[in-house]
């Protein structure tokens, strides 16, 4: 879902709340949790009408990481939920004057405690991809009701792959995926087994955290990121390091269940009624 109109506007009807600065950390042993205001605190005044957002980091397993973002917490939860995989201690958090880290394996996200909002992800010490400034927030639409939505950086040359089955272009640059599966063919942008997870050249994928209806901007409301956003007050999402697809899909799995070996009959020789016809 598109909030902004152009680079510079916000569409009509659309009120953003967007993390400032990272203005209160609490660290425990395997994650950080992380108090943003909507806007910078220089004096007691501005904790006045100032919404804050709270952003949580831990990992599930070693070399992935999760973030979730909070507005109002406490509704009804509604369900359902994938059932996910973890290993307790996969992950240290350290905060000093300049950043609060954690690292799980080579993976590491870092949040500046100077200056405004940036969410880094370091693999093996360098840039993987980043959360940055107006890159995580909430949208209240009038007459929609209220969304939240994480934007990842996409590097020059960076190719995003998946978000399920799909019969668009391969690539997923430059489109935008609405992912809820729906029964029209084989020739739509529309399909029948949407996954909210994608991985990237670069070496990482990131799995969003929601069987319902998840949009996705791969490149196509701000052409250097990938956006993801659905109804609510809470967005949660993980960043899977590899480095190769492979070590991507294996760690995903993992965290998200793999299915039993279907039997043997099932590999031989099927026939089916679909068809594509001209209109």
């Amino acid at each position: 879902m598109k909030f902004t109109d152009g680079y510079w506007q916000v569409r009509k009807g659309v009120t953003l709340l967007r993390p400032a600065e990272a203005y209160d950390v609490v660290a425990a042993e395997d994650r950080l949790t992380i108090y943003a205001p909507a806007r910078a605190v220089g004096h007691r005044g501005d904790t006045l009408g100032n919404p804050l957002l709270t952003i949580e980091l831990w990992s599930p397993a070693p070399e992935v990481i999760g973030v979730r973002l909070t507005h109002f917490a406490g509704g009804r939860d509604r369900g359902p939920h994938f059932a996910l995989s973890a290993a307790p201690g996969s992950a240290a958090a350290a905060v000093d004057e300049a950043a609060a880290t954690l690292t799980s394996g080579r993976l590491a996200a870092r949040v500046p405690r100077q200056g405004g909002w940036q969410l880094d992800f370091l693999a093996d010490g360098q840039p993987l991809t980043s959360s940055p400034a107006r890159g995580l927030g909430c949208a209240e639409v009038a007459g929609e009701g209220s969304y939240t939505f994480g934007q990842l950086t996409l590097d020059v040359g960076e190719y995003a792959y998946g978000l399920g089955e799909r019969f668009t272009s391969f690539v997923k640059n430059g489109q935008v995926v609405d992912l809820w599966n729906a029964d029209a063919g084989t020739a739509s942008e529309q399909a029948y087994k949407n996954i909210p997870f994608y991985l990237t050249n670069r070496g990482y994928g990131v799995f969003v955290n929601n069987p319902g209806p998840v949009s996705s901007e791969i490149g196509s409301e701000t052409v250097a990121r990938a956006q993801f956003s659905l109804p609510g007050q809470s967005l949660e999402f993980f960043v899977i390091y590899g480095p190769t697809p492979k070590e991507v899909i294996e760690k995903y799995t993992a965290l998200t269940g793999r299915p039993a070996l279907p039997p043997a009959w099932s590999f031989g020789l099927w026939l089916s009624t679909s068809f594509n016809h001209l209109v």
